[in-house]
């Protein structure tokens, strides 16, 4: 198990007290539901709720609505239906987890259970019932599907964002209360910004997670949509697509240099062009913007990041500075980058088509 999911699986522990892997019984649910043989719960209707034999507590499937803060938007019938057959044989080895909302129960998690039970004919369904507000809620959805392979990188971002603007936190908080890396958050709501035509491309499987991130820090919506389809078209690694996209941010006469002890600028040799070019890719993929580095002999020298309006400013400041945009910024076209010196300050013209530098 990865470090990731153990961090996420001591989320889960934190926000319902016990892990989800964990039978409270001790036993799994029979392969039949059995006959209630104890009292509902003090004011639950027998009809709905009761008890089995070893305390479980078991639900009407009719009383149960679906988690409104499910990431997941597709489910594979396939895989339902597999789990559907061995609740069939084997029984729910995991209980859902339930809470009240007026006179029905909410599911906070196991949707996939409960779907393989709807399709198993059953019509009761073993439950633990749980007090949390909606926010606990929000996030046992996102703790619960974010460290499944097969939920898809813009449905975790989707949830992490929506969680986001509904309560009004930063990607710090967020990263602390489901305990994963603030870096999983914010790289997973950068794929946001990419154009529509892109997003569906990484839906369809056509590009993977890193194809996706390896587009960004090209800007322009244009330029991504043509890149996602030569990485489609030639079957581009990750690697190949980020020295294309490298390549293309440089353009054919804006090669790297290096400035000589007497002033003048020049090409540096093969290793030193390899050397600078692979950390220029590295800071354009951690910034999702373009990015230039220069030094001279003495290993003094300059980076240069590019942004194209006040918003992508923003994103980087608050980037820079630890703080954590909410919002996904769309990148609108623009012009030639101009540069503003250290420190940071907004030009006198605003920031139409802009670029910072840190000079070392």
């Amino acid at each position: 198990m990865s470090n990731q999911q153990r961090r996420l699986g001591r989320g889960l522990e934190a926000l319902l007290g016990r892990s989800l892997d964990e039978q409270p019984s001790g036993q799994p649910s029979p392969a039949e539901p059995p006959a209630p043989v104890a009292a509902a719960p003090e004011g639950e209707d027998p009809a709905i709720m009761n008890r089995d034999e070893s305390g479980q507590l078991w639900l009407e499937l009719g009383v149960i609505k679906p988690n409104p803060h499910q990431p997941r938007k597709h489910f594979d019938e396939v895989e339902i239906a597999d789990l559907a057959d061995s609740i069939r044989e084997h029984g729910v080895l995991q209980p859902l987890v339930v809470r009240r909302v007026e006179d029905r129960f909410e599911l906070i998690a196991g949707e996939r259970r409960l779907r393989a039970a709807q399709a198993a004919s059953w019509q009761r369904v073993p439950v633990q019932l749980k007090e949390v507000t909606d926010q606990q809620m929000a996030e046992i959805a996102i703790v619960e599907n974010v460290q499944r392979k097969d939920l898809g990188p813009l449905e975790k971002a989707a949830s992490f964002h929506k969680y986001l603007q509904d309560y009004n936190c930063t990607q710090d908080e967020l990263a602390k209360r489901i305990h994963i890396d603030r870096s999983t958050i914010a790289n997973l709501i950068r794929l946001l910004e990419l154009p529509e035509q892109v997003k569906q491309m990484i839906t369809a499987g056509e590009l993977t997670q890193g194809h996706a991130r390896a587009l960004l820090p090209l800007g322009e919506f244009d330029q991504q949509i043509d890149m996602a389809k030569r990485i489609k078209r030639d079957g581009l690694s990750v690697r190949a697509t980020e020295q294309a996209i490298q390549e293309a941010n440089r353009g054919d006469d804006e090669q790297l240099r290096v400035v000589g002890e007497d002033g003048v600028s020049r090409k540096p040799g093969a290793a030193r062009n390899d050397q600078l070019a692979s950390l220029e890719q590295e800071l354009q993929t951690a910034l999702g913007t373009k990015v230039s580095l220069s030094r001279n002999a003495k290993g003094k020298g300059k980076i240069t990041i590019q942004f194209k309006d006040a918003d992508e400013f923003e994103r980087l400041r608050q980037h820079l500075t630890g703080q954590s945009a909410q919002q996904p910024i769309e990148q609108p076209a623009g012009g030639e980058p101009a540069a503003i010196q250290p420190g940071f300050e907004q030009p006198h013209d605003g920031y139409q088509d802009g670029g910072f530098v840190a000079a070392g």
